[in-house]
């Protein structure tokens, strides 16, 4: 039996999720999952009605949406959203989402930043999972304001069926785009796999971004126990489970596929209050501090780790002093506080800006393992941790 994710399995790994993910923002839990649908992992916008004051493509993107009052175009006010024009035809505006891999939702937010009086009253998300040759019946997308689907556009697509996609969340009013409504949280509860969303505004308006949460569900019937694949990677199935801080990055950002674009992509935390007024190293140099941070993944499939790399690029003046690795095989029936975690490498001493390789001479233990706990010491911050290794079919406990 492989360790993945079927029906049941997700049904108990929201149950498990529910119990050990904490935020400290008010959002809900499903928040610290990967962020599917934006543009550092993948999704593109394949299609929309109408793009008259902004372009969907912003829907996707990682910054936080800004407002420049006095930035106009020749369509209108410039919005750091997708906004289309009032319409005055029947029908309705919506927007088709590529997700990179088949994926598992757990939850959306809708956040109309700075569309006050123009945000999209209501919305609903639709989803499908397409073949290769179904997801090559979309026009070919051009990002151009001022612009809107044409009639042979519109037939094309509409070969796709689109409007007949599963509901994953159904009709529902939006709140306007000031900071104390500006983000709206949906659980989603369809448990299956999805290439494709469908993101309708009823009847137009403006919405700033789409955050897609959940994880990456592969197909492992096509992978080789033999192959040489990152286990720590968000497109093999990997989520961050909980974590001791995230004051100015999640850990999610860890497990990207590319490498970090600038200090904000990655997981730094705030200094530690606890830091000793003046430092002290062991022989090997490691800082001898009381606290640290911590981090810990869920492994999209049972591994066995081959090397390690961890990446402090563009952490330079604010990267850890050293980071420890550890992991478990856990019973998913089992209370997580009980896991007993095994050390894969001890404290190693780290650089600024920096890739970190370590091979298996530099690990005490390889596997197999369902979950990973890294922790740094004593605060700071890293752009991604990658671990080579093959895929273990060491499951009979994981049922």
């Amino acid at each position: 039996m492989h360790y993945t994710f079927n029906r049941v399995r997700i049904i108990r790994y929201l149950s498990i999720f529910e119990m050990v993910v904490g935020t400290n923002d008010g959002s809900p839990n499903f928040a610290n999952l990967n962020e599917l649908a934006s543009e550092t992992n993948g999704g593109q916008i394949v299609f929309a009605t109408d793009d008259w004051f902004a372009c969907a493509e912003n829907l996707l993107k990682d910054t936080e949406p800004v407002f420049k009052p006095d930035l106009y175009t020749d369509f209108g006010k410039w919005m750091d959203g997708w906004e289309t024009r009032r319409r005055r035809c029947q029908g309705h505006d919506w927007a088709v989402i590529a997700l990179k891999k088949p994926s598992t939702i757990m939850g959306v937010c809708v956040d109309t930043a700075y569309f006050t009086g123009n945000y999209a009253p209501r919305f609903s998300i639709q989803a499908a999972k397409l073949t290769d040759e179904e997801a090559k019946l979309f026009p070919k997308r051009e990002c151009k304001i001022g612009t809107a689907a044409d009639k042979s556009q519109m037939e094309q697509v509409q070969r796709i069926d689109t409007q007949k996609w599963e509901t994953l969340v159904p009709m529902t009013n939006l709140r306007a785009g000031y900071e104390e409504t500006r983000l709206n949280y949906f659980n989603v509860f369809e448990t299956g796999t999805w290439t494709h969303l469908r993101l309708n505004m009823f009847p137009d308006g403006g919405i700033a971004r789409l955050r897609v949460f959940g994880f990456v569900t592969p197909d492992w019937e096509e992978v080789n126990s033999d192959e040489l694949i990152d286990l720590m990677s968000a497109e093999n199935g990997t989520v961050c489970e909980s974590y001791s801080n995230a004051h100015y990055g999640h850990p999610r950002n860890l497990i990207k596929t590319e490498r970090g674009i600038n200090m904000g992509d990655g997981w730094e935390t705030a200094r530690r209050l606890d830091r000793p007024p003046i430092l002290e190293a062991d022989d090997s140099g490691v800082l001898q501090v009381p606290g640290n941070e911590w981090a810990i993944f869920r492994l999209g499939h049972v591994g066995e780790i081959h090397s390690i790399e961890v990446d402090t690029n563009f952490f330079k003046g604010n990267f850890p002093d050293s980071i420890k690795i550890e992991g478990v095989l856990a019973d998913p029936n089992q209370d997580s506080r009980r896991w007993s975690w095994k050390t894969i490498m001890t404290p190693k001493k780290l650089s600024p800006h920096k890739q970190h390789f370590y091979s298996t001479d530099d690990l005490l233990s390889y596997g197999p393992i369902t979950h990973v706990k890294l922790t740094m010491a004593p605060d700071g911050g890293i752009s991604r941790v990658r671990m080579l290794g093959h895929i273990s079919h060491v499951s009979e406990l994981l049922r």
